[in-house]
């Protein structure tokens, strides 16, 4: 074999890998509609057991990051609200979707994989003083100076982004045109929520939502492993200490145009091989649980001993088949056929 035939065939081998990781990702893409398609989860805040458990997103795990809209994600309100035509609804280990989002918005840091406990949609609105605010800052006090917050998000009466809201609505529990959030998930006033912490010094065990004033509509949501330290902190929910904005300050509701995604199917485990090389600020692997290296190192030493098992197999299959044998027979004419011309 030549230099040439070898860098030839080093060549197809390298275009052909190339290939089919094009084709994979663009599979993915045209599944999930989003770019990238995969997340790796980082953090411990989704787990539902120490151990990890397929079902539930654990650290080093990969995850399907589908394209949604605001309008179709299924809180966890309303997938235990027996009168909501989502009741049941479960993701992930538990009801309602787990969203990706950016905190505040922003490209800077890692989005987050938290799960959507309720939905706060404006209800009574007012059309702002637009030209007020045209050339500043769209503050409240500016833009709104009858009262009420400024939501950038949300239609006005004149059918324009920027209203002035007074209340609002959480679908999937009785809050109706409210100034405030109270809600109690305990199972009476709405799906009960278990925070699996001890009952202390006034903390209940199941999760409050505590005179939440929202600033914009969106979700407030929550990592399943948090012990319901809501991301939008102690203004929503006591003791939590939320998550901050990459801009200062901690997340207000979860509006629309910093949702990534939510979170589709489950691919334990491989992201691990990601965890171990990264750098910076992430936490590496940290929060991996003890298991999933073990089933990472499994799946790889399956996929190296695979081969090794299937090809005997195969050939062995194959040398039983009446084609192989054809073969063997046109194989040894064709010899005899060479044989006796060469004698000619």
């Amino acid at each position: 074999m030549t230099s040439g035939t070898s860098f030839g065939n080093l060549l197809r081998e390298i275009l052909l890998a190339i290939g089919m990781i094009v084709l994979l990702i663009g599979g993915l893409y045209a599944h999930t509609g989003t770019m990238p398609p995969l997340v790796v989860v980082e953090s411990s805040s989704m787990i539902h057991s120490e151990q990890g458990e397929i079902g539930s997103i654990d650290a080093g795990d990969l995850i399907l990051v589908q394209e949604t809209s605001f309008e179709n994600i299924v809180t966890f309100a309303e997938a235990t609200d027996v009168t909501n035509r989502n009741f049941g609804y479960e993701t992930h280990g538990m009801e309602g979707d787990v969203i990706i989002f950016k905190k505040g918005g922003s490209d800077v840091s890692t989005p987050i994989i938290h799960r959507a406990i309720l939905r706060v949609v404006a209800n009574d609105t007012s059309i702002p003083d637009r030209d007020a605010f045209s050339s500043q800052e769209a503050s409240d006090s500016i833009a709104c100076p009858d009262g009420g917050v400024f939501d950038e998000r949300t239609y006005a009466e004149d059918g324009m982004l920027g209203a002035c809201v007074f209340t609002w609505d959480v679908p999937g529990t009785h809050i109706v045109n409210s100034e405030v959030i109270n809600i109690s998930f305990d199972g009476e006033h709405a799906g009960y929520y278990d925070c699996k912490r001890p009952t202390h010094a006034g903390i209940e065990s199941y999760l409050e939502v505590s005179d939440w004033s929202p600033e914009q509509a969106g979700f407030l949501t929550l990592g399943d492993n948090n012990k319901c330290s809501a991301d939008q902190g102690n203004d929503a929910v006591r003791y939590s200490t939320g998550l901050t904005s990459p801009t200062g300050g901690v997340i207000d509701a979860v509006q629309d145009d910093w949702i990534v995604g939510k979170a589709g199917g489950e691919i334990p485990w491989l992201g691990v091989v990601k965890l171990m090389v990264s750098s910076g600020n992430s936490p590496g692997t940290d929060f991996v649980p003890r298991t999933s290296f073990m089933m990472l190192f499994g799946v790889i030493g399956l996929i190296l001993v695979t081969p090794s098992i299937v090809d005997p197999l195969l050939g062995r299959i194959m040398q039983g088949s009446p084609e192989f044998d054809e073969a063997k027979h046109e194989k040894a004419m064709n010899r005899i056929v060479e044989a006796l011309q060469e004698e000619e």
